[in-house]
């Protein structure tokens, strides 16, 4: 599947269906493919993002849901951020999000056990997420300077 033919495929069924969160997906994939479309791609390279494109099966005849699409979305992203270096908008802040999160709780249940109640994780978890957005802001910001941000 080309650029082309992935762009007005993802148009037309982000204009048929009225689910916001179908939308979000679909306009992601379409922010996605013509950011890349605009990035001055070698033709192998290209032929390789097409190839990828045809392995998702984005475009079958059986009708997909909402699932199906965003498991899409996600394993095109790992793609290009495993291949190409190119990480989509946001990507390190999410993950710092999460992973602050993961380490927040365990701070705070071990760390900041001496506080009453769930106070202690409630603390954990708010610190990890603020030290992950920053981090994650930051790693986002270096990628967009260097260039690698679909």
């Amino acid at each position: 599947m080309t650029f082309k033919k992935a762009l007005d495929y993802f148009q037309r069924i982000a204009s048929e269906t009225s689910n916001k969160s179908e939308i979000k997906v679909y306009q992601e994939f379409i922010r996605i493919l013509t950011s890349l479309e605009e990035r001055d791609l070698s033709a192998s390279e290209i032929t390789a993002i097409e190839s990828e494109l045809n392995r998702l099966d984005l475009n079958s005849s059986n009708t997909y849901n909402k699932r199906y699409f965003k498991k899409a979305l996600t394993q095109f992203e790992k793609y290009l951020e495993d291949t190409f270096s190119l990480s989509t908008k946001g990507y390190y802040t999410r993950r710092g999000i999460a992973l602050g999160m993961i380490f927040g709780l365990l701070f705070g249940a071990v760390t900041l056990s001496g506080l009453e109640g769930s106070m202690s994780i409630a603390l954990g978890i708010s610190f990890g997420m603020l030290i992950g957005l920053l981090i994650g802001r930051n790693l986002d910001a270096k990628a967009l300077s260097s260039g690698n941000t679909v």
